[in-house]
């Protein structure tokens, strides 16, 4: 802990490796300037040997002290030097100075939050809401995000006046005034040419550099496995990299239609891991799993991949404190069903409305087996979609209520945030259909929600999770890639599988992608059916002033009947409801003071 006049600065990390440096602050040799800092820094040696040919002492060899060296020769410069995933904030005594920053890409989170002079940060939003001065009120543009697109997008968060600082940014705290500065940006899209054969050795080269880097560690490490071609390609360079056998760990659904065991088998024989799996099924604490996420993940996950990814972690922990997983490679190569789904919609755009509308009336009397559910379920979205303009269609694909649906649920109007926040989308469009929505979700969908989802759930395990696909040189090479090397017909991520293809069995190239999201549907019609109806009735009784529980029960009970299935709009709810329950978050103003003071930590 550091404390003065000026500033606080406080650390509680865990030790997952040996190159971490503990629990408390590290000072310059002077002890005028003091960091702390949470994540890794995959090139710190190399970072640390041109600062000592600088003239550069060091008193540890953790690349905590790295990166302090670093802003001390290079001041805010140093940022684009490092590689890896971090939050960092260092204190100049003598300049009264604070510096911020985040990673690339959004991997480590940071918040913020201003009161006139002060400011306070934390790289958990708990860590603000802690201090008695910070009112616990409901952002509404968080709110507006959050039921259409699952998540709230940054700045935002869903309490009010706390934000997070931008991916890629650094900020500037000096007498009082702040100043931000993005030291990297999402590259924009802009394909160069070059030839097939050219493109694939250079995205090897490039997956085999970063999983040697991301292997830096001085404890056991494993690999997140789901057997979709993500996963397995990280598994794949991890094995070539790695003397001693690798760890595997997978989560599958009971009950589920498509049965994903066969593909992580053929994996784990190929490469001869040491492998463990769970059958994730109602037996299982599911309430005490999601009671538990609604603490940990700092802002309420309504993406219900948070369920099965709290049971990957637990499962992770038995053996392994470092794991690898495939995440970010939908976002760069393209490969989620919504970006072919942009392209149907283009196409639908010829049929008239009318008879969209009768194909939706007829889904009505779709079967409602549990094999059909999901089909109906993303058919009668991409027709609904079809009829919104593009940039809004994207995200309810991903997202849940639609702008009628949420202006159901609500007794107030909301401010328009997601409206802002698509207008970029918007002007960008119709470009080739596909980059301006990978660089979308490059830009919010990846941070925002994957990445907060994984980052949040697996530290609660303590538990760190590296991503190599998103090492920024591969990220910024992928930008330059034609359209047609991501995704080809119906072939997507077309040039990581084509890089793949004599490297994994041929069955987890041709596999089908499905999300890893829980049987939301039948499960709150079953084993989760008295958390939610508890849930709802709770939260009647604090924030009926808010939200419309009349419209709320409705569509619980249309769903409870099988008349709809809107299993993953209620989970975003309940989660909602209970987040706010337990960090005590009032829907409306409350007539607290707002005195001020510096508070900061890490």
């Amino acid at each position: 802990m550091f404390r003065s006049r000026a500033c606080s600065l406080g650390a509680t990390r865990l030790k997952i490796v040996d190159l971490a440096s503990g629990d408390q602050p590290i000072f310059s040799e002077d002890r005028d300037s003091v960091i702390v800092f949470n994540g890794e820094i995959y090139n710190h040696l190399e970072v640390r040997r041109e600062l000592e040919s600088l003239g550069r002492r060091f008193q540890t060899h953790c690349d905590t002290e790295t990166v302090l060296q670093a802003f001390l020769e290079w001041d805010t410069n140093c940022f684009e030097r490092l590689r890896g995933m971090f939050a960092v904030a260092i204190w100049s005594n003598s300049k009264q100075r604070l510096v911020l920053a985040r990673d690339r890409l959004g991997i480590k989170p940071l918040y913020i939050a201003e009161r006139g002079e002060d400011i306070f940060f934390a790289s958990e939003l708990k860590g603000i809401l802690v201090h008695p001065e910070i009112e616990r009120q409901l952002s509404l543009e968080g709110l507006d995000c959050y039921l259409s697109m699952n998540y709230v997008p940054c700045p935002w968060t869903l309490v009010d006046g706390i934000e997070k600082l931008p991916p890629g940014h650094w900020l500037e705290w000096r007498d009082g005034r702040t100043n931000k500065h993005a030291y990297w940006r999402i590259p924009e899209i802009i394909p160069k040419p070059i030839s097939f054969e050219d493109a694939k050795t250079e995205l090897d080269f490039l997956l085999n550099q970063s999983v040697r880097e991301h292997l830096m560690s001085d404890v056991p490490l494993g690999v997140w496995l789901s057997g979709g071609v993500d996963s397995s390609t990280v598994l794949h360079y991890a094995a070539q990299a790695s003397s001693s056998q690798l760890r595997t760990f997978s989560i599958t659904f009971n009950g589920q239609s498509f049965d994903e065991s066969q593909y992580i088998r053929q994996v784990v024989e190929h490469y001869g891991t040491d492998h463990q799996q769970l059958d994730l099924c109602p037996e299982e604490d599911l309430e005490g799993a999601i009671e538990d996420i609604t603490y940990y993940s700092d802002e309420p996950s309504a993406d219900s991949g948070a369920l099965p990814v709290w049971f990957l972690s637990k499962l992770c922990k038995t053996q392994c404190t470092v794991a690898f997983s495939g995440e970010g490679a939908d976002e760069i190569f393209s490969g989620y069903l919504t970006y072919r789904a942009n392209r149907i919609a283009r196409q639908l755009k010829n049929i008239p409305p009318s008879a969209i509308d009768l194909a939706l009336r007829a889904l009505r009397f779709w079967p409602a087996s549990k094999e059909k559910i999901s089909i109906e379920y993303k058919l009668k979205r991409l027709l609904q979609g079809s009829l919104m303009p593009p940039e809004r269609a994207h995200v309810y694909w991903n997202g849940t209520f639609s702008d009628a649906e949420k202006a159901t649920l609500l007794r107030v109007p909301l401010p328009g945030a997601l409206r802002d926040v698509l207008a970029r989308l918007g002007a960008s469009l119709p470009g080739d259909g596909i980059s301006p929505f990978l660089e979308f979700d490059q830009q919010y969908y990846l941070p925002d929600d994957i990445l907060v989802k994984s980052d949040r759930v697996s530290m609660a395990h303590s538990v760190e999770v590296r991503p190599p696909f998103l090492d920024h040189r591969i990220v910024e090479f992928a930008a330059t890639l034609p359209v047609d090397l991501k995704i080809r017909g119906t072939n997507q991520k077309y040039l990581l599988k084509e890089v793949m293809r004599s490297k994994l069995p041929t069955p987890i190239l041709q596999r089908p992608k499905i999300g890893f999201d829980i049987p939301a549907h039948e499960w709150f019609r079953g084993p989760l059916r008295a958390m939610l109806m508890e849930t709802l009735a709770s939260a009647e009784s604090e924030h009926s002033e808010l939200f419309n529980f009349e419209a709320i029960r409705n569509y619980t009970e249309q769903h409870l009947n099988r008349r709809i299935n809107i299993g993953y709009h209620l989970w975003g709810l309940i989660m909602l409801f209970m987040w706010m329950k337990r960090w005590k978050i009032q829907s409306k103003p409350s007539l607290a003071s707002k005195r001020q003071v510096i508070a900061a930590g890490l």
